[in-house]
């Protein structure tokens, strides 16, 4: 199974960068997006062959994730919690026979890290949840986290500690989540592999000299790492700040 996650930061404005030509190139099974900034009714793709379930954001233009899947999946969700409305529409996740797949767009602490405890909270939630769908089937798990786990994962380490999405908080909620059973699909292939990086600022010069952060991953149930076939990020490909993350996975 070939599964690809990328933030596109407005789908909109990715499909006039080439989105449709890298989107028929993967030819994947799965595809989860991440920040298209819409509503309902304000585009129509055409994905011959794709089931498309997309969670808008009720706030215009933010936000909101999307998932276009060749299998139909047994059961589609939207949230953390089936009865409760996620008005940011930053989770969905797909049931199929053997395994979940979940894509989420985690919220960002902000710069001056106003929304740190709320990002906490929902740190836990996530993990609650995502541990419940792991003791039913194994779980992939992917999208924008908004953190560089390790140093090694982002290029000025030590000039961007304690700022959002580098706190020791939001580091260490990453840690316990993988603790607990799940694996970083790309750091468990390569894991002293450097300049690796799936988000670069719009600063002028920055992308082009990689000067980056990799905060966007598949994470996979331990139970399934050795059926990881390739992890990658796929910087080369333009269209938003963030670049498309890859995994190939034997789920049979």
């Amino acid at each position: 199974m070939k599964f690809v996650s990328w933030n596109v930061n407005g789908i909109r404005a990715c499909v006039k960068k080439g989105f449709l030509y890298y989107f028929k190139e993967q030819d994947a099974d799965i595809f989860c997006l991440q920040e298209t900034k819409l509503q309902a009714g304000q585009i129509e793709l055409d994905l011959p062959g794709y089931y498309q379930y997309w969670n808008y954001a009720e706030r215009k233009g933010y936000s909101g994730t999307a998932v276009f899947t060749k299998q139909k999946p047994l059961h589609v969700t939207y949230g953390l919690e089936e009865d409760v409305i996620e008005p940011e529409g930053r989770i969905i996740t797909l049931e199929f026979e053997k395994y979940f797949v979940v894509t989420v767009y985690t919220p960002n602490s902000k710069r001056d890290l106003a929304r740190l405890a709320e990002r906490l909270e929902w740190e836990d939630r996530m993990l609650a949840y995502v541990q419940e769908l792991d003791s039913r089937k194994p779980v992939v798990l992917c999208g924008d986290l908004n953190v560089a786990h390790q140093e090694i994962d982002l290029k000025n380490y030590k000039t961007n500690r304690g700022n959002s999405g580098f706190t020791t908080e939001e580091r260490e909620k990453m840690t316990t989540f993988l603790n607990t059973g799940f694996v970083d699909s790309f750091r468990y292939l390569y894991p002293e592999r450097t300049e690796a990086y799936s988000w670069w600022s719009y600063m002028n010069k920055v992308r082009e000299r990689n000067i980056g952060w990799r905060i966007d991953y598949f994470i996979v149930s331990e139970r399934w790492k050795n059926r990881i076939n390739k992890a990658e990020i796929h910087a080369e490909t333009l269209g938003s700040d963030h670049c498309p993350v890859y995994l190939s996975l034997d789920t049979e």
